[in-house]
């Protein structure tokens, strides 16, 4: 019997390239825009750390923290929105905020960040 050479090829369409090259685009538009509020993220919790350690009442506190957030240029947050409560001998600094990044046409991603030293 002789064997028959398999003609058909093997690997991906153009089309099914286009649809991932896509997606690929859209997913990097999107990383691009969230990274931005993550390090905005990792300053807001330095900035709130260095308050809950500077400052010994609850405006010391706010006006270390915008002291900082003008430093780090922190837009998301004020001193005036952090929420700072005592546990024992030390100050706690608790925040909460979110942040819509606009997609397409009505689409919107809304990011909710908290978090609180400790």
């Amino acid at each position: 019997m002789a064997r028959q050479a398999r003609s058909g090829q093997r690997g991906i369409t153009f089309i099914g390239l286009l649809f991932i090259g896509g997606i690929l685009a859209v997913s990097g538009v999107v990383l691009a825009q969230v990274v931005p509020t993550l390090i905005e993220l990792q300053a807001i919790h330095k900035a709130a750390k260095k308050a809950a350690t500077e400052g010994g009442t609850v405006a010391d506190v706010r006006m270390v923290f915008d002291k900082a957030a003008q430093i780090d240029d922190i837009k998301s947050i004020a001193g005036k929105d952090l929420t700072v409560t005592k546990v024992g001998d030390k100050v706690v600094v608790s925040f909460a905020y979110q942040r819509e990044i606009h997609l397409a046409g009505p689409a919107w991603l809304t990011l909710k960040y908290e978090g609180q030293t400790k």
